[in-house]
């Protein structure tokens, strides 16, 4: 396909050994690959094609075909259309340099577009021969691969096994979503490596049985603080386990720092200490480099460090700064502060980009996408700690007389045509007016708690729909829930969704999939699954058939 070093392609695929290949074809072909999720709406891979340039995508034929490509649009290549038979016995020969594009992952940004990182290959194949060592895997191991590509802890889980020898574990699609399975998948083949962001490491560690993973060595945790809480209760359940924090943007080669846990970890778990070629300073607002133990910016150098911004030199020479001796430092946004071990511990953010469930998510850019629709004057997003952590709430002034409930269903639908799901607001509301300072700026605490918004009350008629009632009550935190009543719409998310599936277990002592909330999210659709897999149990056992 004449696709070389310098040449990106698009990977747009379901999970699995189809996407492996052609993923590990793009590195021998020396090119960048560029994630794209196929649950992304259609508008939002039309800007990431379009962004990056491509010289090639490939992808399952039915997601290419949603796409409605047209003849400006770079090559496709469908899975189902490779044949093996006419692969050449050795590699091409690649004449690749360290500086050469590796792969680029999109992030949300600030201007309403989400923004390409490009990370090099030399930065790549540091940290992975960095990992190889630092944990010492190698042919013995099992790694479990789930994380979404577009997010960068996938890019040591499919390349690391490849340089250690090891065993390579894929997911299937919406597996990587579901602690229950995810426990069974360590257990059935042996998964000694594993990563969690911090929310599912605690659903992770709830599930009745972890205790039984003898094989894992190695669990590793990233995306967002880790607290102490949480710390011991995995160290606890898990004894034999070496826990390790870990810490890096988007904009550097997977990870910077690293920590590995303790059972003495005080109420901020470090984010650790620094890599070998990896430079860590912490500086005021005058560049000045601040004293120990002071909460400043963190600014990241060396060999980790992206090439920049896809074709924003303006972006890229704004965060990414020079510094003493010709050499750049990146400006993350986070603040941290040194302890007197050395290690680092992270203190906030500078500024309103925000992680909610692992996802790194710009404000700016969910407010500049609301703006753009009509019946809006004024927008604000914050997020606000609810149940399950994060979310995203979005506080309205119309421009024009449709009513809020109109108003917020239409929005919804926009936004879900041009934003993944994890940057759609939890909850709309409605205002007069903002809270204003003094000085005449958003008063962000003033802003008015958010009220889930219950469906014309049905309460439950039997013990079943009683049951799953107080489930549904006692996972979202939310009194009152009827039977028309819709998970989403009170604010439910994937890892809720979960805690759900993992207490109607335990309750009914039936395996309903995950899915089958999101198929079914109203309680009373969710009541009639339940009630079907009963049944199905009921006629199985009856029958002798096993599970």
């Amino acid at each position: 396909q004449g696709v070389g070093s310098e040449s990106r392609v698009g990977l747009l695929a379901g999970r699995g050994i189809e996407l492996m290949t052609a993923l590990l074809a793009v590195i021998k072909a020396g090119a960048a690959y560029v994630p794209m999720d196929a649950d992304y709406p259609v508008s939002r891979l039309h800007m990431m094609i379009e962004d990056s340039e491509l010289s090639l995508l490939i992808g399952q034929r039915e997601v290419l075909s949603r796409l409605h490509l047209d003849d400006e649009s770079p090559a496709t290549l469908a899975l189902e259309d490779l044949q093996a038979s006419g692969e050449p016995e050795t590699p091409p020969q690649i004449a690749l340099q360290a500086e050469n594009l590796a792969y680029i992952i999109y992030t949300s940004g600030t201007t309403g577009r989400p923004k390409g990182v490009g990370v090099s290959y030399g930065a790549l194949s540091e940290r992975l021969l960095w990992m190889r060592e630092q944990y010492a895997i190698g042919p013995a191991d099992v790694l479990l691969q789930k994380a979404p590509l577009g997010f960068d802890v996938s890019v040591w889980e499919c390349f690391l096994p490849l340089v250690c020898g090891s065993r390579l574990v894929l997911t299937a699609d919406g597996e990587h979503r579901d602690p229950r399975r995810l426990l069974q998948l360590v257990q059935a083949h042996g998964v000694t490596c594993l990563h969690f962001v911090p929310p599912l490491l605690q659903l992770f560690a709830e599930e009745e049985g972890i205790e039984d993973c003898h094989s894992l060595r190695h669990l590793f945790s990233g995306g967002e603080a880790l607290s102490a809480e949480l710390c011991r209760r995995v160290q606890s359940r898990l004894p034999h386990v070496a826990l390790h924090n870990r810490y890096g943007p988007t904009e550097t080669a997977i990870n910077v720092t690293h920590w590995l846990c303790t059972q003495n970890e005080a109420l901020r778990v470090p984010i650790g200490k620094p890599l070998s070629n990896v430079q860590c300073e912490l500086r005021d607002a005058d560049f000045e480099l601040a004293p120990l133990g002071a909460v400043a910016e963190l600014y990241l150098g060396g060999n980790a460090l992206a090439r920049g911004y896809l074709g924003r030199p303006g972006l890229t020479a704004e965060r990414f700064v020079p510094c003493e001796g010709g050499t750049r430092l990146y400006r993350t946004g986070d603040l941290a502060r040194w302890r007197q071990d050395a290690a680092l511990e992270f203190w906030g953010r500078t500024d309103e980009q925000v992680k909610v469930r692992g996802f790194r998510i710009e404000l700016e850019e969910v407010r500049a996408q609301l703006l753009t629709l009509p019946g809006i004057r004024q927008v604000a997003v914050i997020t606000r700690e609810g149940v399950g952590g994060a979310q995203l709430i979005a506080y309205l002034i119309r421009d024009g007389l449709e009513d809020e409930a109109s108003l917020i269903e239409r929005l919804k639908r926009s936004l879900s045509a041009r934003l993944p799901d994890y940057m759609i607001p939890a909850q709309f509301v409605c205002l007069e007016a903002f809270p204003l300072t003094p000085s005449g700026k958003l008063d962000r605490r003033a802003l008015p708690e958010p009220r889930w918004q219950l469906r014309g009350h049905v309460p439950p008629r039997n013990e079943r729909e009683r049951t799953l009632a107080g489930i549904w009550q006692e996972v979202l935190e939310v009194p009152g829930i009827g039977l028309d009543d819709d998970f989403f719409e009170l604010g439910g998310h994937s890892l809720l969704a979960t805690r759900i599936i993992s207490r109607v277990r335990q309750r009914f002592d039936i395996d309903l999939p995950l899915r089958a909330l999101f198929e079914a999210s109203r309680l009373r659709e969710f009541t009639a699954e339940v009630e079907q897999a009963q049944e199905q149990g009921s006629r199985d056992s009856w029958g002798g058939i096993e599970h």
